[in-house]
């Protein structure tokens, strides 16, 4: 990858964590880092790999992406805002009455929002029906969807996986956002579901493991993914939640809770120098 486009995809990215702060925030309620985490992945989904016109949400040819885990839907909004879908002064309407940025992606009112989602494990389901939808019509769009590791653990993620082998769905890319934590701890500690490789693997499911916060490691990937023919892939994405924000990295309680004031102050000053820098 060129340096230049590298720096640039590093910029972005941290636009994003910005949105990200500045609207959970601003809402003062909202899951920080969970969307902290996904940051690079959606910043090269959306500025590299997917055929997408902000211009033309819902172009029948575009790509989709279903953000399964959608909790994280600051990360969705904010990567929306940075590619020209919304403004970026609506993030700060974020969770507020009357507001078409709700607390999950709403398909209805959002631009560029492919699925609603929020109930965890839905999300893929409906992606694998969008790949399939694809393979009967002869469209040539690709669809990404985007899981939690604790979503991981939903029976129905292990249906719709199974559902996507079964019917060689190789247009059909699954992200998972591997951060280790969940609402209520350690995910190995909740319910332990690795590994994952292996099991995406034994589904059937070509595999590549990467750094979720390394550009080179996604280009590889999502390469990969394009050129896998006759079955799905899954890139399992080892990731920091919290990524950006020192005082958030690994730290489970910052799954669901937004930065008071000082704390703000800090995140916007860290991820600013980080803009500099």
């Amino acid at each position: 990858m060129e340096k230049s486009k590298l720096s640039q995809l590093k910029k972005t990215a941290t636009n994003v964590r910005i949105g990200i702060i500045e609207s959970v925030h601003s809402a003062k309620s909202g899951h920080p880092g969970g969307s902290l985490s996904i940051a690079d992945i959606l910043t090269y989904l959306y500025f590299e790999e997917m055929h997408i016109d902000p211009a033309d949400p819902k172009a029948p040819g575009r790509d989709r992406l279903v953000l399964s885990k959608g909790h994280a839907a600051p990360a969705l909004y904010s990567v929306l805002a940075e590619r020209g879908y919304l403004p970026k002064s609506d993030l700060l309407t974020l969770r507020k009455i009357d507001s078409y940025l709700q607390g999950h992606p709403d398909m209805k009112h959002t631009p560029g929002v492919d699925m609603t989602t929020g109930s965890l494990g839905l999300g893929i389901s409906a992606a694998c029906g969008m790949a399939l939808s694809a393979k009967i019509g002869n469209e040539p769009y690709r669809t990404y969807a985007i899981l939690g590791d604790g979503e991981s653990e939903e029976g129905q993620v292990w249906e719709a996986l199974m559902f996507a082998s079964h019917y060689h769905l190789d247009n059909l890319c699954v992200i998972l956002d591997w951060n280790g934590l969940q609402i209520d701890g350690p995910v190995e500690q909740v319910m332990n579901n690795t590994p994952y490789a292996e099991k995406f693997a034994s589904f059937g499911y070509e595999v590549v493991s990467v750094d979720a916060h390394d550009f080179e490691q996604l280009e590889k990937a999502f390469a990969k993914a394009r050129q896998t023919k006759g079955r799905p892939t899954a890139i399992i994405a080892k990731s920091v939640k919290g990524k950006g924000v020192s005082f958030m990295e690994n730290q489970v309680g910052w799954h669901g809770a937004a930065p008071n004031d000082e704390q703000y102050e800090q995140a916007m000053a860290e991820l600013t120098a980080a803009l500099k820098a």
